[in-house]
């Protein structure tokens, strides 16, 4: 019996663990599909950067009391793993607690600070719940959020709670057949500070049908996880894994630099000197300005619209969203990686992707969207992963500026005058001295 169950158990461990390896591969070809860039420099200071912003929570911590709890959320994700590392070995070896006799009296320790963990857990997602659905925080119920989004979200909750509740639950009816010394399986190990207080429930009930509830919750916890892991890829929740890169290979440059297009830099350069040479390895001749389409994005850009959490403090924050704005840049994101998933189904069903006649410009990201950013930078530094919306909007603009040359009247007036007089405003430049008054 103990080794069809652990066969089974191997079946489904490692038919999970290729699904979510093929994912993985999946997202990296995707996020391939965007344009080079190098990112791969200043290693110590992007090291720091990632402790700081995916390790160490900073940013989430600037609003103390979610930050908090999504800390704890966090820091359970990553300890009770090593519980998870435990059920794993018990799934393949057939036996129970199998790190048990190693650990000792840590072993307790270690369950204990579980259970406080897993209790702490089912509080935040509980109040985080409150706050989607019954306080109805306001950038959770914006109409950029809707349908899938926004149910993703429930999903989630739903299933870390579950979770955790079986994990005591599992704990709970573990202690009843230890105590009652079911069977030599079922020894003295663990503590159970949380789990305990469930142990009534079971008065009156054998101990055969607890031990058909003990081994069920088992089973539906690791069920669950491998579950949640696979998930991860059609779910917002995704961050829980990219947050790491997209933090580390995130942009350093201050706040509000632009970045120079090469090809626009060379033309003025020999505009200025006949005599300079542009590199061989950046000599183009069929250059396209500016973003359309996933494309002639870069692969960065690509990352972020997957590691995007959807949180909604980049629109809270924006200037545009707020005073009524047709622009969300948490819309810019979504709608960057549903694009991105269009032409991933479409590679995957052409081998080579075959045009559909669509572009991230106009089918998924309207021009009126783009036009009414201020490029304030608010979007960003409001961001707790390091993604920047604007980078994504301002190629787009370039775009429409250089190669559709379809600004509004204002912009181009504006640039007329530039070019005309040096200056934003229609006044001769010889008489720029006079400006001042």
């Amino acid at each position: 019996m103990q080794f069809l169950s652990s066969l089974l158990f191997a079946i489904i461990f490692f038919s999970a663990s290729f699904f979510f390896a093929n994912n993985c591969k999946k997202i990296y070809r995707n996020i391939n599909l965007g344009g080079s860039l190098d990112r791969f420099g200043n290693k110590k200071e992007r090291f720091l950067k990632m402790s700081r912003l995916a390790f160490g929570q900073s940013k989430m911590l600037d609003k103390p009391i979610v930050g908090l709890l999504h800390l704890i959320v966090y820091v359970a994700f990553i300890l009770i793993n090593i519980e998870l590392l435990e059920i794993v070995l018990d799934g393949f070896t057939g036996k129970h607690r199998v790190l048990a006799p190693f650990l000792g009296a840590f072993y307790n320790f270690l369950i204990g600070f579980f259970e406080v963990l897993a209790l702490l857990v089912i509080i935040s997602v509980l109040i985080f719940w409150i706050r989607r659905n019954i306080l109805k925080i306001k950038r959770f119920v914006s109409k950029d959020l809707t349908g899938w989004p926004k149910n993703d979200a429930d999903y989630i909750l739903f299933i870390e709670l579950l979770l955790m509740m079986l994990f005591l639950n599992m704990n709970a009816t573990d202690s009843i057949l230890q105590n009652a010394s079911y069977s030599d399986l079922y020894q003295s190990y663990g503590y159970f500070p949380v789990s305990q207080f469930l142990i009534p429930i079971y008065d009156g009930f054998s101990l055969e049908t607890i031990y058909i509830i003990e081994r069920t919750s088992w089973w539906m916890h690791i069920l669950g996880i491998l579950f949640f892991l696979n998930y991860l890829y059609y779910s917002k929740h995704l961050h829980i894994l990219l947050a790491f890169p997209n933090t580390y290979f995130s942009n350093l440059d201050k706040k509000g630099k632009s970045n120079n297009l090469k090809s626009v830099y060379h033309e003025i350069k020999l505009m200025i000197d006949p005599s300079y040479k542009i590199p061989n390895d950046e000599l183009q001749n069929d250059t396209k300005f500016g973003a359309s389409d996933i494309f002639d994005l870069n692969w960065f850009q690509l990352l972020s619209a997957y590691t995007c959490t959807e949180c909604g403090r980049c629109s809270n924050d924006c200037p545009a969203t707020q005073t009524g704005k047709l622009l969300s840049p948490r819309k810019i994101m979504m709608k960057t990686r549903d694009r991105i998933e269009d032409v991933s189904r479409n590679v995957d069903k052409n081998k080579i992707f075959v045009s559909d006649g669509k572009t991230l410009l106009n089918d998924y990201i309207s021009k009126e969207e783009i036009w009414a950013c201020t490029t304030c930078n608010a979007c960003v530094e409001s961001c707790p992963i390091g993604i920047d919306p604007l980078s994504i909007i301002l190629d787009m603009r370039r775009y429409m500026v250089m190669e559709e040359s379809t600004a509004s009247n204002e912009i181009h007036t504006m640039m007329s005058n530039i070019e005309n007089n040096g200056a934003p405003w229609p006044f001769n430049k010889f008489d720029r001295i006079n400006w001042r008054n």
